[in-house]
């Protein structure tokens, strides 16, 4: 394979998995919300992520929504399942899977619980690497996971080949420019926070993995087009509409208010799994208001292409 020939960019929702009322997954509808998506313009898929629940899942679970995500595709996009595991040989075992689903590639998060030093996040990665020939993209939240993958960490894989994308969730942009002044075009850089999504486009980004997307995907697909086209005035129209319901991408709810948003918009279903439960009360009334208020003033979205 010719790692140097990927050219991820775009839009790429962090798609989420359909569960039913019984907390089952729901297969048939995560295949709906995934055509959706494409249909409406989306660059790409990343399925098992934050947003799809990855750690309530089975390997067996993850997989199908892997072989569903491919079917879905029907190579229009590319498809990426995450990997967030506890030990390596956990991680090799779900890329592995993913492989044999038939993903494009894996995205993969550091070793959940257990905070490790640099030198077992890089030997974590590389390990994962060796034992694939799955094109990987390498995904840094330091905020949730309490080890921070930096420029310095990133530029001393430069050597493993199949590492060929990092997406940054520090909502700093300075990774964007400090990674290509090491190593130039080496990396596909992907932003990977909603809400500094057009700071990070005009600073260099290629793509977006995007948790609101699921529920606005041309408005999504639109405002990254907008910045990445230089269109920076109508791009920061669309953004201040845009950014309240962006803000909830950067919550622990997270996943509850992207689904809720799903469901007012009639894209999918508001049920998790447990431990994650609904949204109730005064928070349940907030996040109501903020979509209710930006479906009430839904923009004309200006011509990108789509």
């Amino acid at each position: 394979m010719s790692y140097k020939a990927i050219n991820w960019s775009g839009v790429f929702p962090a798609v989420s998995t359909q569960i039913k009322k019984d907390f089952s997954v729901d297969l048939e509808a995560t295949h709906k919300v995934m055509e959706n998506l494409i249909n409406d313009g989306v660059s790409g898929l990343v399925v098992n992520g934050t947003v799809g629940e990855n750690t309530s899942l089975t390997l067996e679970e993850r997989k199908s929504i892997v072989e569903v995500a491919v079917d879905a595709a029907k190579g229009k996009v590319p498809v990426l399942s995450g990997v967030a595991e506890l030990t390596t040989a956990k991680a090799k075992e779900m890329t592995h899977a993913a492989r044999q689903a038939g993903a494009d590639g894996v995205m993969i998060m550091p070793p959940l619980v257990y905070s490790p030093t640099v030198r077992e996040t890089v030997a974590y990665f590389r390990d994962i690497s060796a034992s694939t020939d799955l094109p990987i993209m390498l995904y840094n939240n330091p905020l949730v996971y309490k080890n921070d993958v930096t420029p310095e960490v990133l530029t001393t894989m430069a050597d493993c080949e199949n590492i060929v994308a990092f997406k940054d969730s520090s909502g700093n942009t300075r990774p964007f420019i400090d990674i290509p002044n090491e190593v130039g075009d080496r990396f596909i850089l992907f932003a990977g926070l909603d809400d500094v999504v057009v700071e990070c486009v005009a600073v260099g980004a290629a793509g977006w993995i995007s948790g609101m997307s699921n529920a606005f995907p041309r408005e999504g697909e639109t405002l990254f087009r907008l910045a990445k086209q230089g269109r920076f005035a109508e791009a920061m129209e669309l953004y201040h509409w845009f950014m309240p319901l962006l803000h909830l991408d950067f919550r622990p709810d997270l996943v509850q208010c992207i689904k809720l948003c799903e469901e007012m918009v009639g894209r999918g279903s508001s049920i998790t799994r447990p431990p994650r439960l609904p949204l109730e009360g005064k928070v349940l009334a907030e996040v109501k208001a903020v979509v209710e208020k930006a479906l009430a003033n839904r923009p004309q979205l200006p011509d990108v292409g789509l």
